[in-house]
């Protein structure tokens, strides 16, 4: 009898945000191990928690 391996979800995915400062968008992790700062202004716009990341911009769209 076959079965079929059995694969789980990734927990985490990609997400596109805005800064709210100088309205730059950019694509980050959703559970970063730094804290990322805007590539434009240079504001956090994510820091680390040590899981799910405490993302501080507008959230425009997770990507699959």
């Amino acid at each position: 009898m076959k079965t079929k391996p059995v694969f789980r979800e990734p927990s985490s995915r990609f997400i596109k945000v805005r800064c709210s400062k100088c309205k730059n968008e950019q694509i980050i992790f959703g559970k970063p191990a730094v804290t990322i700062n805007c590539l434009v202004c240079n504001k956090t716009i994510a820091e680390s928690t040590g899981g799910k990341g405490n993302i501080k911009a507008r959230v425009l769209e997770v990507l699959e």
